[in-house]
């Protein structure tokens, strides 16, 4: 027996950004589809790229953010994707041609990898509520480098979270980090 998909609709503090949150696990780790080039190795995001409102596509755990267009209105985007993100799951539509990059590996010095189970135990899980997502990029000279992606690129207020929350909490628990900065992409 078959159990039912639903998809939940929450916004995110990006405006631009919706998240679908459906009540199956869609993968373990997260996927980021910034663009219709880069959704190629996706079905699933190459399918919701065929929308012509849709400019962006992330995965995480049991949800898809879908960035829209600035001339789409999300009234009347909802509840197509809504139906379409259903279909998809309930028809285990693939989200990944590979699905071993999911697997969580924290590699580099002992420093790098202290940042990396951090950022992945206490930052990943809020940011993931607001449909985000926050990947370690670099540590140089106390410089911590993330890439911020779903509905974190481009958020108006990522900045704020990036410098008074992240920032603080590696500063108090890794000795030696000075600052945080994201990496645009």
């Amino acid at each position: 027996m078959t159990s039912t998909i639903n998809v939940y609709v929450e916004p995110t503090p990006n405006p631009a950004t919706m998240k679908f949150i459906t009540n199956k696990l869609l993968t373990n780790g997260s996927l980021d589809f910034p663009d219709r080039q880069q959704a190629e190795s996706s079905p699933f995001a190459k399918e919701l790229f065929k929308f012509s409102f849709v400019d962006g596509v992330f995965f995480a755990s049991n949800f898809v953010t879908v960035t829209k267009t600035a001339d789409a209105e999300w009234d009347e985007l909802i509840p197509i994707l809504q139906e379409f993100i259903k279909g998809a799951v309930e028809s285990e539509l693939k989200i990944s041609q590979n699905q071993e990059e999911a697997q969580v590996k924290f590699t580099g010095t002992e420093t790098e990898q202290k940042i990396q189970q951090i950022l992945y135990d206490y930052v990943r899980p809020a940011i993931e509520m607001d449909g985000g997502h926050i990947a370690f990029k670099a540590y140089d000279e106390g410089v911590v480098t993330v890439v911020l992606q779903g509905a974190c690129s481009g958020c108006p207020s990522s900045t704020l979270t990036l410098k008074s929350g992240i920032e603080g909490l590696l500063k108090r628990m890794v000795p030696g980090v000075t600052e945080v900065v994201a990496e645009a992409i």
